[in-house]
């Protein structure tokens, strides 16, 4: 701090004319005025601690609407941006987002994050490992051809969807994973160090100075990163030493943990999101299966959680708990020093103990948690502490990484065995998680039926004969099939193993559908991609079979409002249960006047060569449905399947009670051999 004052007035030319007590007072002055900055800072924290809890704020606005609710809030058309890459052999599609973790705001770039976790082999800051692949079932691999694999295998996805582990035990090869959101304060201030594996995306800056500016000036234009590659990761002053600040850079990462323990469905249930359900004219349960949206975790295993086989989750009791089934998930999560780290905090005096024991045990804190105890009670009478003051979602890790930046504290306690105040200063490092979803990784990651040739990542030779120079682009001919797959082209499931290839689509997905491929003998062989989805394609005898549930935590369940609307929410959709708790009953609500849903269909299959094997799905809302029982026409768009949509214009045949296609882009018939029947998917 002196030198810097130093420079400054000699710069201005006035440190010939400051005596020494002139500069010391200037020194103190702006030692004083960098403490009120950190206070400042402090209060803005506390501020936003108070008002909020940890969680997802906003994702980026698209689109606008005569209601506030058809504007994006943390979803609308998907969920904190989710989306599909399943092209990628480790890739999970997560776009931009607003969040908070302990009172610090900051902005994601495009996430794109990798299926990887803490490393189990070194405490290397940020070192992580790729998650095993579950194997593929014996009985599967036993079967004489492809049909017989095809089959087996379905029994099992069959088992996992009907969580019947008797009919086949599918839990050696469906593995929960949870991935979560990680933030810190770090000692890397000057160039950017980028925290996470992504195949997508990373930040574009060359210092954190850098990326600051272009935070600047595209907020202060409203435009944006093409490619979504800027964050706003704020900077703040840690510590002050000896008149010196120490300054600390924010970061946050998205990283994996495999659970060490089967997580049933019936342990997961939808939160009830009704801004998004209302702007899509969907009740709970249809809302469920969609993208956008959010569920939220049993307290505990037991059989009042009840599995819903016809809608894919459970259904249990809300009720309020100590330490339940996320804490036991969390608990399992290392902080910066990676698995195996045994840390233990002691701070003021007071030992950090676990609250899951019955005796004094001390906690190891390198790992996430949220709660703790003392073996003394405090002022209110209680021994149990939640981290943070009001922080319901606030998980916890302490670590001895350096390159996390120290909060110091100089404090004074009495020693228990010399009676005598003992005064010193100590330094801890925590860092701050939140889980992001629950992704049930499956044995199609590892099946490869076709025995086609995986190409190393690391083999740049070798994935560029897989394209042949551009020449291969994964059609369906000997000369357009790709040769081989990679990370990035990660095809081998059979297009047998799934009745149609397409489930709702987004702008961000790239997974193509039903690709060609040549396997090791120069044969054509028709598959399609085998990196995770949100949800699967139909498959014969178990439907469609979601696979990532997001449940993020939301930073305005944390203040007054968000507590009255959840509670005003759950009056009115089971007023059965809640009614007796209103001051007047209310009148019961007419059929008529409710909002009806929009009809879902699809096309038919087609496996006409070009675009290949595909169908595609459209909605038709309440209104067009009435015109088309009047015998009028309407035209609907379809979704993007295979590269491409339709536009239809659709009649009803009062005689055979079908829906069917008009025209297709304007013609009588599809190009791309769509019969003229429409099915229904209510």
């Amino acid at each position: 701090m002196r030198l810097l004052l130093a420079i400054s007035l000699l710069v201005t030319g006035t440190l010939a004319v400051v005596s020494d007590h002139q500069f010391e007072m200037l020194a103190k002055k702006v030692e004083d005025l960098t403490r009120q900055l950190m206070l400042t800072e402090l209060s803005i924290g506390e501020r936003a601690r108070a008002d909020a809890d940890s969680g997802i704020k906003q994702i980026r606005t698209t689109n606008d609407g005569t209601k506030s609710y058809f504007t994006q809030t943390h979803s609308y058309n998907s969920v904190c941006s989710i989306h599909e890459h399943s092209n990628y052999d480790r890739t999970v599609g997560m776009g931009e987002f607003i969040a908070t973790m302990n009172g610090v705001e900051f902005r994601t770039r495009h996430n794109d994050y990798k299926l990887r976790m803490p490393s189990k082999t070194s405490k290397n800051y940020n070192q992580q490992d790729d998650i095993p692949f579950p194997p593929v079932p014996p009985s599967v691999l036993a079967k004489r051809n492809l049909q017989e694999q095809v089959h087996e295998m379905q029994n099992y996805f069959r088992a996992f969807a009907f969580q019947n582990h008797n009919f086949r035990d599918y839990r050696p090869y469906f593995k929960p994973v949870l991935c979560y959101l990680e933030g810190t304060w770090t000692t890397s201030t000057k160039s950017i160090d980028e925290p996470f594996q992504s195949d997508r995306h990373s930040i574009d800056a060359e210092s954190w100075f850098d990326l600051q500016e272009k935070i600047r000036f595209t907020s202060y234009t409203g435009g944006k990163h093409y490619l979504e590659n800027f964050s706003y990761l704020p900077t703040t002053i840690m510590n002050m030493i000896n008149g010196t600040p120490e300054y600390a850079q924010w970061n946050y990462r998205i990283s994996c943990h495999p659970l060490s323990f089967d997580l049933p469905l019936s342990a997961i249930k939808p939160v009830d999101d009704m801004a998004g359900r209302i702007a899509h004219k969907m009740n709970l349960t249809r809302y469920a299966h969609t993208r956008s949206a959010r569920f939220t975790l049993a307290r505990r295993f037991g059989r009042e959680n009840h599995f819903q086989w016809e809608d894919g989750f459970g259904n249990f009791k809300d009720s309020a708990y100590h330490n339940g089934l996320l804490d036991k998930i969390m608990n399992e999560i290392p902080g910066k020093d990676n698995y195996g780290a045994v840390l233990h905090d002691n701070t003021f005096g007071m030992d950090t103990l676990d609250p899951r024991k019955v005796n004094a045990t001390l906690l190891n804190t390198a790992y996430y948690h949220r709660r703790f105890k003392h073996d003394k009670k405090g002022a209110m009478g209680i021994r149990d502490v939640h981290r943070g003051f009001s922080d319901s979602n606030l998980f916890v890790a302490q670590t001895s990484n350096p390159k996390v930046a120290p909060m110091k504290i100089h404090y004074c306690a009495k020693n228990e065995h010399t009676h005598h105040k003992e005064c010193k200063t100590e330094a801890v490092r925590y860092t701050y998680a939140i889980p992001l979803e629950l992704i049930y990784l499956t044995p199609l990651f590892s099946w490869n039926p076709h025995n086609l040739k995986y190409v190393d990542r690391r083999d740049r030779k070798g994935q560029q004969a897989i394209i042949e120079g551009g020449k291969r682009n994964g059609g369906t001919t000997v000369d357009k099939a790709y040769n081989g797959t990679s990370f990035k082209l990660f095809y081998k499931t059979p297009v047998e193993f799934f009745h149609g290839t397409n489930v709702d689509k987004d702008k961000a997905d790239t997974d193509r559908g039903a690709v060609g491929v040549l396997d090791r003998h120069g044969a054509l062989k028709k598959v399609v991609s085998s990196g995770q989805r949100i949800t699967l394609p139909d498959i014969p005898g178990v439907g469609k079979l979601r696979l990532r549930y997001p449940i993020m935590p939301l930073t305005r369940e944390g203040n007054q409002v968000g507590k009255e609307l959840d509670a005003v929410k759950d009056v009115l959709n089971h007023l059965k249960n809640f009614g007796g708790y209103l001051d007047q009953k209310p009148s019961a609500l007419a059929g008529s006047a409710l909002t009806q849903a929009d009809s879902h269909f699809r096309t038919s299959v087609t496996n006409q060569d070009p675009p290949g094997h595909h169908f595609h799905e459209l909605y038709i809302d309440y209104d067009d449905m009435q015109d088309l029982a009047k015998g009028l026409t309407v035209t609907v768009g379809t979704t993007t399947d295979n590269s491409h949509s339709h536009q239809l214009e659709i009649s009803y045949d009062a005689n055979t009670h079908t829906y069917k296609i008009h025209k297709c882009d304007g013609k009588a018939t599809c190009w791309d051999g769509h019969s003229a029947v429409l099915y229904s998917m209510d």
